[in-house]
């Protein structure tokens, strides 16, 4: 199979190229492309994958541009860290995705799924279609506040007054901005990960979520790995892996 990789994190495509290769699938890598302008030209150019690996966010914007410019004949397994309501969205169209950082029983899936449409073939530029459709509809509302438990009482923050939220442990916590208080919340990350606004908040690792206005600074380490300082005082390690970390700054350059 002719593969093409629409991906701007040098590590992630090095992984799944890896990846791909420990599957004993036979493939060949057609290009790997950084950009949305990359990648328009390709696909423009009459080259034409058997599949297409695309990861969501891109430096120059959503990769769900690329579907708007020219037209995809390809089957397209997605790749993401975060974009919770595009997953959705994949999943109802029966279009694969893999989270990063990628999993090799995650590839071998998907892989097994375009096998399976290769053998009953689907019409994929009409799937687009309806995709590019979904993804236009109005986006649900996200969460602007949030019970709180303070002793055996019932409160509501703003999520604007939410500096980040920590998980320790099965308990998740949000501590304030400014006044920096720790109040329990009845949410998994998973779940606030799904409801808060993207824009504003960042998943930077199992632990922790971030919110944009509350970040002083990014520091780089030797391990590649990026640490977050907060514009407050803040008694948890905010560190952010190296497969998260382009993705993280792409969300900050936005």
């Amino acid at each position: 199979m002719n593969v093409l990789i629409i991906e701007d994190e040098r590590l992630a495509s090095e992984r799944l190229v890896t990846l791909l290769k420990q599957t004993g699938e036979p493939f060949s890598v057609l290009g790997i492309l950084e950009s949305i302008e990359e990648a328009v030209n390709f696909l423009s150019s009459g080259m034409k994958p058997d599949l297409l690996f695309m990861d969501i966010e891109l430096g120059d914007g959503k990769s769900f541009e690329i579907l708007n410019r020219v037209t995809v004949e390809a089957p397209i397994i997605f790749t993401t860290a975060y974009d919770q309501y595009a997953l959705q969205a994949f999943k109802h169209f029966s279009i694969d995705y893999l989270l990063k950082p990628v999993q090799q029983k995650d590839l071998q899936a998907a892989l097994n799924k375009w096998r399976k449409l290769i053998i009953q073939p689907v019409n994929v530029p009409e799937q687009m279609r309806q995709l590019r459709e979904w993804l236009n509809q109005e986006k649900p509302k996200h969460k602007e506040r949030l019970l709180i438990k303070s002793g055996n009482k019932l409160q509501y923050k703003s999520t604007e007054d939410v500096a980040y939220f920590y998980a320790d442990g099965k308990e998740v916590y949000i501590f304030t901005r400014n006044e920096n208080k720790k109040f329990l919340v009845d949410y998994t990350l998973e779940q606030l990960e799904s409801r808060l606004d993207k824009h504003k908040f960042f998943r930077i690792s199992r632990k922790a979520i971030v919110n944009a206005d509350a970040i002083g600074e990014v520091k780089g380490l030797i391990s590649k790995r990026l640490e977050v300082k907060l514009n407050q005082v803040c008694d948890h390690d905010l560190t952010i892996s190296r497969e998260r970390a382009a993705s993280f700054k792409a969300w900050l350059d936005r």
